[in-house]
Formats: structure tokens, sequence, C-alpha cells
């Protein structure tokens, strides 16, 4: 490891590691490189607890290494889930066991489980938005709004979808308009625990899945223009999303938890660098997985402890900034890419009604694919190093 000054209070605002954005993977990036005595400090502009517009299913493959962290989502009261169902925008019904698993927690949940470990590790965490980033001779200056500007031989960039920030960075995904809108909301009311179900309706689709709480976590994407054409969530849900049965049955028989949805619009499902500026992306800064396939909060997780191994590598070994990048980019693809690919497929076969219904009826009477194409959406269990 680099030689390090013990105490941080002796190195001003430069430290080892800076992390823009304090969600799944910028938390989880802390921890595991504070517990190797790497000095980090996390830059997140919101505070915690709170709940964010996520479908709330994570995949078994990450456990062991939440458990590393350690975060024991099972005594936080995640739900063990084992299967899954996928219905049609007619309500033809598929469903299958999951063969890995998951679990479902929120992030209003998780996101505070893991904030608490961070500082319990000695993290830096300063509440604030990081307004500018800039790198020169080796190192990063990063200016916040409220508290100066801090210095950093490495940054990892895992401040979510796209922000501000983007546009400074001139990224190449931020210059198209997207055309999704995400709506989100916690109800009580009766759903088998042990499943998450997708279920499709025109323009978008809808997650389904028990939380901690044993309230149901509903979170659909869709469409923007085709929600335009309707005065407001209540009447496009009405309107469209009952038209899939299940929906409708789940919304009119359960009662809210949220005072009201949350929503958020300009969703991008374009490509993007794993590396920008010298940064290493993390989480959805780095890529988005279609929430048809469900896994992308893993996705985030995982990203963080690749780039986690290899920001030690550089510091215990002394390889140099470009290799790590060239090695970042390497294993970022070799992990993600081609779950992105068969995301986008997924989700342009439900773009089309009667494609889909055909597909539905081609699983039924194939049973053995819906597993496969699950398994090309999710990895195997995380190895820790």
């Amino acid at each position: 490891m680099i030689a390090k000054s013990s105490c941080l209070k002796n190195r001003g605002n430069t430290f080892d590691v800076l992390i823009i954005g304090g969600g799944l993977a910028g938390l989880s990036a802390a921890i595991h490189l504070q517990k190797k005595d790497v000095n980090v400090v996390l830059i997140e502009k919101n505070s915690y607890p709170r709940h964010k517009v996520c479908g709330e299913y994570i995949s078994n493959e990450v456990l062991p290494y939440l458990s590393y962290l350690g975060v024991d989502v099972f005594k936080l009261g995640a739900k063990k889930i084992t299967r899954f169902e996928l219905s049609s925008i007619k309500s033809k019904l598929l469903a299958a066991d999951l063969p890995l698993g998951g679990f479902g927690i929120s992030r209003y949940t998780l996101d505070e489980a893991l904030f608490l470990e961070a500082k319990a590790v000695g993290v830096h965490v300063i509440q604030d938005t990081v307004v500018e980033v800039r790198f020169s001779g080796e190192l990063f200056t990063i200016t916040t709004k409220d508290h100066g500007s801090f210095h950093a031989q490495l940054t990892i960039g895992a401040y979510g979808k796209r922000t501000n920030l983007d546009v400074k960075l001139n990224r190449e995904f931020i210059k198209n308009k997207s055309p999704y809108l995400a709506v989100k909301t916690h109800v009580n009311g009766d759903f088998p625990e042990d499943v998450v179900a997708l279920h499709n309706f025109e323009g978008g689709y809808c997650g389904v899945s028990k939380v901690e709480d044993d309230s149901i976590n509903l979170c659909y994407i869709t469409n923007l223009e085709a929600f335009k054409k309707f005065k407001d969530i209540e009447e496009f849900q009405q309107r469209v999303v009952f038209k899939n049965t299940y929906l409708k049955s789940i919304f009119e028989n359960s009662t809210p938890v949220f005072d009201a949805p949350l929503s958020i619009s300009q969703i991008s499902f374009d490509r993007k660098s794993p590396v920008v500026q010298h940064m290493l992306m993390c989480g959805d800064s780095a890529g988005m997985i279609h929430p048809l396939c469900g896994n992308g909060m893993s996705m985030a997780i995982r990203s963080a402890q690749i780039a986690s191994e290899l920001i030690l590598d550089y510091f215990d070994n002394g390889i140099t900034r470009s290799s790590l990048e060239i090695a970042y980019t390497k294993a970022w693809n070799q992990q993600f890419k081609n779950r992105l690919k068969v995301g986008h497929l997924v989700a342009k076969v439900f773009d089309h009604p009667n494609v889909s219904e055909t597909a539905l009826s081609a699983l039924k009477m194939m049973p053995f694919l819906m597993p496969f194409i699950i398994q090309q959406t999710h990895g195997k269990r995380m190895q820790i190093q």
C-alpha cells in the first residue's frame, strides 16, 4: 500500500480516492477501499436515508461481497426471491424459477446500511454537489458547491443516471434526449414474497416485488411521449397500465404507503464509457441495463468491486494509470457488455406487442429457454479476493 498519513486532518483536502456519488456503487467502493487503508472521501448531494426510483430486486450474485463489506441484507429484513413471473401486454403469463435467486430490499434501507458501514470504517462523507472535475499533473481537482475543492490521485464517478456533471464532461449520451420516464411507489397488499414479477403494458413494463417491511415495490418505466397524453399518473395508470390484468389487480387491491409516487425522467440506455477523462465510472454512470431485465442494482455493486480491486492493484503494485484504465474498461465490458446487449434485445421484443405475444408463446413451449435468458442478464456469485 502507498505510504499514507494516519490522520486525515494532516492531509488537508487531498485524498487517495475521491468518490462522486453515494449510491450502491459509491458506498460499496468506499467501504472496500477504506477497509484496505486507502484514504477515501465520498461526496453525495443527498442525505440518508431516502427512497429512490428503483426496482429493488437484487441478484444473489452480490451476497458474498455485501457480507464482506459488513452488510447482512437478511438481518435488515430482505425478502428471499426464488421465482420469476412475466406477463405480456395481453396478460399472458409465464413463470420460472430463478437460477441463482435474489432478494428484495428497499434502497431506503440498503443505502442507509451501507452509509452507516462507510462511516464506521472511516470513510470521510461530505454532503455536497460536485460542480467540476479537472485532471492535471496526475492529480484530480474536484470542486464542490459549498465545501470548496478537493484533490485525489484517483476518482470514481458513481453519481447515477445523469447529472449536470455529464454535460461538463461532454459525454455523448447526455447530448441526446431520452424518451423514458420511471415511476415508483410502495403499497400494502397481498403478493408472494418469494416472487419478482415483470408485467408489460403498452409502452412500458412494471416490476413488482416485496421488500423488507412487507410493502410491495411497484416500479414502472414508460415512454414519456405516451405518458404526456394523459393529465396525470392516476389517469395514465387507469387507462394504460391497468390494461394488464395482473397490474390492475395489484394496484386496485392495495393501499399506498407513499403520500405520492416518485418519478424521474430522461433515463438513458445509450452506451456509456467506463472511463471518462481518467475517472472510473461505476453503476448507472457507466451504463444502465433495461429494468425489464431487473438486475441493475447488482451490476452497480459488482462494478464497485471491480473498480476497488483494480485500484488496490494500482496502489499496491504500482501499475500505471493507463494500465488501470485499460484493465477496468476490459473487466467492465467482460462483466456487463453482454448483459446490456441482452437487455436491449429483450426490451425491443416487448416494444412490439405482436412480437412479444409470439415470444411468450414460444417460451411456454420451450420452458428451458427462460432460465437461460435470465442467466444472460445475471452474473455468477461474486468471489472475494
